[in-house]
């Protein structure tokens, strides 16, 4: 009987903990060329072995801050509570900035430097609160006397303590204002029917330009598929494109080589090249700088 209700135990107790892990994603700007993102992933599974541990993207364009928070924004809703992100795109690596962890009000943590990267899942999803990383408790044991590889000796290890309930939040670090460094940049708006808002990023694959414009402020011009939209886009409020391009429902609505207005997968307002690259052709970028207006051509 002894022996059964050891079992039973040790069953109820290997339960509890698979049920206490969550999933460990991650982003960075280092490439997969070397071994950056597999030192990161070993202290992750050096943690627990049972961790199940992925990928946001390992190709960030280095240093582009707006692009990680933007790809945070674009990946998290489609994750469940409890989920740790770790993202590294920390230009100020080893000064003064704060490293931190971040709790959503949907409950999903958010590990990394405070450093503009959680802009935007912080306006979206709210803040419940935010922890400093405390640096003796929670870095990778023997890795003092590193200065540049805070993504392998603090964020992997403490975002993978935190995903594998090793530790919990409150032993992160102490509470900090949930005030965070955000990124300035132009929020969608529609006046006098003119749409404006942001480019913050590329579809790289492709080369379609992806705005901040939601569909449901595009709809309130009452677009019919076929409409025509004269589209200007600026960068550092310079005119660098001017065109009048359709509204389609896909790419094959248009001719190849022809330029389309389309929703994108996350329903924001989008333009591409029906087989090409929009960015490319007409020498395009993305981030705060980079805006755009879109008015209905009468």
């Amino acid at each position: 009987m002894k022996r059964i209700l050891s079992l039973l135990l040790l069953a109820f107790t290997a339960a509890a903990s698979a049920q206490a892990q969550h999933a460990l994603v991650i982003q960075t700007d280092f490439g997969v060329k070397d071994g950056a993102v597999a030192a990161m992933k070993g202290v992750a599974f050096g943690v627990d072995p049972h961790l199940a541990i992925f990928d946001l993207s390992q190709e960030n364009t280095p240093y582009d801050i707006w692009e990680a928070a933007y790809r945070l924004h674009q990946t998290c809703p489609y994750w469940p509570e409890g989920t740790v992100f770790v993202s590294v795109i920390d230009p100020g690596v080893g000064t003064e900035r704060l490293s931190v962890v971040l709790k959503t009000k949907t409950g999903q943590y958010f590990v990394g430097p405070d450093n503009g990267t959680w802009t935007l899942i912080a306006e979206e999803f709210g803040v419940e609160a935010v922890r400093r990383i405390d640096e003796k408790s929670n870095r990778r044991p023997g890795s003092e006397k590193s200065y540049t590889f805070h993504g392998r000796d603090i964020y992997a290890y403490t975002g993978a303590r935190l995903a594998s309930g090793k530790i919990t939040f409150e032993q992160v670090g102490p509470l900090l204002d949930t005030k965070i460094v955000s990124l300035p940049y132009a929020k969608p708006g529609l006046k006098d029917g003119v749409l404006i808002g942001t480019i913050p990023t590329l579809d790289f694959h492709y080369g379609n330009v992806w705005t901040n414009i939601p569909d449901t402020l595009f709809g309130e011009l009452k677009p019919a598929f076929g409409d025509k939209f004269a589209v200007t886009i600026f960068h550092d409020g310079k005119e660098v494109y001017r065109g009048v391009i359709p509204y389609v429902r896909t790419f094959g609505d248009v001719k190849e080589g022809e330029p389309l207005l389309y929703l994108n997968s996350l329903l924001n307002v989008s333009f591409a090249l029906n087989m090409g690259s929009f960015s490319e052709k007409f020498g395009l970028a993305s981030g705060g700088t980079w805006t755009t207006r879109v008015e209905r051509v009468k």
